[in-house]
């Protein structure tokens, strides 16, 4: 087995930095969130972009040189077909906006149908490198069905935390992939928290979003390919050092939860930046529900300080009371030029319905994204030349009684041509 290129951790909040087998969550001093940390001299040494870009896997595996686990094997299973979504451009709605361009990123196309396969997959790999038994994690539905789903493709223990509110489809997912499955009484966060203390009881090795260092590192796949995307859709490869840094800068809308997919993206970025790949970092702007704000809160108030509310969104996926990545969510939009959008319930509902006649299903979570590009034009943050690019999370048949509220029922009509023609 290959080794990586993953030397140590950093903390997020007291910079602390610790070898990879003195800690293996968060920050023994102040709890804060690990930062991992690569061997970029070694990396620089040995790689230039096109020989990533070049290589022939189209998954998020062809990034192996700067992820911190080995290779996970499980060829010719879904684990090696997490990530390498593709985006689509968007021409029709970008007329609607009054955009020049305007791009969808659509991870619903991951093995389980979301995002979250990207973080499971990197923390499956972490697992089988040092051989834990069974892995645990507290989920709503989409971090446990990419867990579930990751493990089993290479047969790996999976227990799954969930709210009894979850939406059946993804509970469903959970008992399809075999993993056993918990359904809690209670919030994600209480879910959250039982799933640290039976990680502690049990042995179990936690992938708890938020808590696990290695769920930011999946996450972060989808800056390289975006870094890649947007090479390609530029042709600035020619002219070393021009990636990514077309004027405008790319913008990139990011619905937040946790807070761990916008810290994320913004990790990866920041690799290729510690790199020499890209001489700046995209603004990114993140989209709350107005009923799960915590961290657009902390964001406009001018603070890290991250208050827990009382969450209550139709995006079940990003609806949680205390942000778990909260601190780095509100760095990767303020030290990138980005900010935080607030959207309601109803604004949700929109989107999914404006996606869906240009071929994208979005859960409402996805759809959270491209509802805060819509509100960003309203209040001036978004001009027409200023490039777009919209990350859709998740498949709307991850919440389908979501996706009807966002709809007109279909009518019901005797069969005959009479009655067909009554109704056109």
């Amino acid at each position: 087995m290959a080794k990586s290129n993953f030397v140590g951790y950093r903390c997020s909040l007291c910079n602390t930095e610790y070898l990879p087998g003195q800690v293996t969550y968060t920050c023994p001093k102040d709890g804060g969130n690990l930062d991992v940390v690569l061997d970029y001299d070694a990396i620089r040494l040995k790689y230039q972009p096109e020989d990533l870009m070049n290589r022939a896997e189209e998954s998020l595996w062809r990034y192996l040189p700067l992820l911190p686990v080995p290779d996970p094997g499980g060829e010719g299973t879904p684990i090696r077909r997490a990530g390498w979504t593709p985006v689509y451009q968007l021409e029709r709605l970008a007329q609607e906006l009054g955009l020049d361009h305007l791009w969808l990123k659509d991870e619903s196309r991951n093995p389980t149908a979301s995002f979250k396969d990207r973080a499971s997959a990197v923390v499956v790999a972490r697992a089988r490198e040092i051989a834990a038994e069974t892995i645990v994690t507290a989920s709503t539905g989409n971090a446990g069905a990419a867990l579930a789903g990751m493990s089993a493709a290479v047969g790996q223990k999976a227990v799954i935390f969930a709210p009894k509110s979850a939406p059946p489809a993804k509970v469903a997912q959970l008992l399809v992939f075999g993993a056993k499955v918990i359904l809690v009484d209670g919030t994600y966060d209480e879910a959250f928290d039982l799933t640290i203390q039976a990680a502690e009881e049990f042995g179990w090795y936690c992938r708890n979003t938020g808590y696990n260092p290695f769920t930011a590192e999946g996450k972060k796949t989808a800056a390289l390919e975006i870094w890649e995307w947007w090479d390609v859709e530029h042709h600035t490869w020619h002219e070393p050092g021009n990636l990514l840094d077309q004027h405008p800068p790319l913008t990139i809308f990011v619905s937040v939860g946790d807070g761990n997919i916008i810290s994320g993206i913004h990790k990866g970025f920041k690799d290729l930046l510690v790199l020499g790949w890209i001489e700046r970092i995209p603004r990114i702007i993140g989209v709350q529900a107005e009923g799960s704000a915590a961290i657009a809160n902390a964001f406009h108030a001018g603070t890290e300080q991250i208050i827990p509310i009382s969450a209550n969104t139709i995006a079940d996926s990003i609806s949680v009371d205390l942000p778990r990545d909260g601190v780095r969510a509100v760095r990767a939009a303020r030290e990138t030029g980005g900010t935080y959008i607030l959207v309601s319930d109803d604004e949700i509902l929109q989107a999914i319905a404006a996606l869906g006649p240009q071929g994208i299903f979005a859960e409402p979570a996805g759809a959270t994204a491209y509802a805060g590009l819509v509100k960003a034009i309203g209040q001036g943050v978004i001009d027409a030349g200023d490039p777009v690019l919209v990350l859709n999370t998740g498949s709307g048949l991850k919440d389908v009684r979501a996706a009807m509220q966002a709809v007109k029922p279909a009518p019901v009509i005797e069969p005959t041509l009479e009655a067909l023609k009554r109704l056109l």
